[in-house]
């Protein structure tokens, strides 16, 4: 009896271990236009768990490594983003062709009419801003905070963030620790890092840390980015902003 209970716990061990560390395994796709039939090429696959990403190639192949159950992002300009969840049934026939579906673009008519220019243009050069943005040193931090413009309140936001700091960050992520663990590894995946340097939009770096494009550009309010910084910006300067924020955060709170 004792050797029996030994055995089912050692069972047991071995389950809970197989669902804590899932089997990685990789698995192949085709994306195609779900009305020409017509390989995709250069469209994003990102595994949104892993922190792993694929391009497709002239035929609209990739390959990339999953688990079951894990989440595929997938995206292209001109088409609506897909989000599939791997299956079994994938896992177990290795391949699997998806369909993504043209974006409908309404154009206007649009008239040119001819301009006959003359004279000259008079421009006030004291009314070209020739800083928009500053970032000050804090002592104890190895990187500083963007006070976003250069109004007399400018470096007293930046004290705010000192004694109120990015309170919003934790709000998020303290209870989705696995999502702060995204920003680490979203630097180690050149196909993620090429991709978010690519893109403005805020829709993969939204899907990969779990927050809307709302919330996204909420904290980089509280961490003092300026609003030129929010909106242009590319996702991947996006990332490293919230990370930069976040780990301040931290050394702050232990003092």
């Amino acid at each position: 009896m004792r050797y029996f209970a030994l055995f089912f716990l050692f069972i047991v061990s071995l389950s809970t271990t197989a669902q804590v560390n899932p089997v990685v395994q990789k698995v192949t796709g085709t994306i195609v236009n779900d009305n020409t039939l017509k390989p995709i090429a250069n469209a994003n696959v990102i595994n949104v768990n892993k922190v792993k990403g694929a391009v497709t190639d002239a035929k609209g192949f990739f390959e990339l490594e999953v688990s079951v159950s894990d989440t595929l992002h997938i995206s292209i300009l001109g088409y609506q983003s897909l989000r599939i969840r791997v299956t079994n049934d994938w896992l177990k026939n290795g391949t699997a062709k998806i369909q993504l579906t043209e974006k409908a673009i309404a154009l206007e008519e649009v008239i040119v009419k001819k301009y006959d220019l003359t004279g000259y243009l008079e421009i006030d050069s004291k009314l070209i801003p020739d800083k928009e943005n500053y970032r000050y040193s804090i002592s104890g931090l190895s990187q500083g905070y963007e006070a976003g413009d250069t109004s007399p309140n400018a470096f007293s936001r930046v004290l705010g963030s000192i004694f109120n700091p990015a309170d919003m960050l934790h709000n998020f992520f303290g209870k989705k620790p696995n999502e702060l663990r995204k920003l680490k590894q979203m630097k180690k995946d050149d196909t993620v890092r090429n991709l978010l340097e690519s893109k403005f939009d805020r829709e993969t770096i939204s899907v990969l840390l779990g927050v809307s494009k709302k919330e996204i550009a909420e904290i980089l309010q509280r961490c003092n980015y300026s609003e030129s910084f929010i909106t242009t910006a590319n996702d991947l300067q996006i990332m490293d902003a919230i990370s930069e924020c976040y780990e301040q955060y931290k050394v702050l709170k232990k003092n």
